[in-house]
Parts: C-alpha cells; structure tokens; sequence
C-alpha cells in the first residue's frame, strides 16, 4: 500500500501536535509545581506573621542604641 502525499502530510502534522502536546503538558506540570511551591511559600508567610501578631509574648521591638567609636 503506498501512502498518497496528502497522507504524508496529515502524519507529519499529527506528530508535530502530538510533540507540542507533550510540550504543554510537561509546561503545565512545571508550572503546577511551582504555583504549589508559591502557595506553600505564601502560606508560611502568613502563618508565621499571624503567630506573632497573636502571641502572648508582644515585647516592643527596641531599636539598636548607635554604637560611637572612639
């Protein structure tokens, strides 16, 4: 069976498709990943920030004295 030109044509697409599909997929996978990663990341901030809102422990934050050389 030989295969006509038009044949030809519509595989060659159908893999190049099938290759971006591939691409985007894994592209997804990499940007699901680091959304995750930016979630947990968001998430620690928050939860550390409202710990020491709500702590027991509210010492007011004292600045440095200046330090003169002689």
């Amino acid at each position: 069976m030989r295969l006509s030109v038009l044949q030809v044509i519509a595989a060659l697409f159908a893999a190049v498709c099938l290759v971006i599909a591939f691409i985007a997929a894994g592209v997804a996978v990499v940007s699901g990943v680091f959304m995750l990663l930016a979630v947990a990341a968001l998430g620690f901030i928050a939860w550390t920030a409202l710990r020491r809102a709500f702590s027991r422990d509210r010492r007011p934050s004292v600045p440095p004295t200046p330090t003169t050389r002689p």
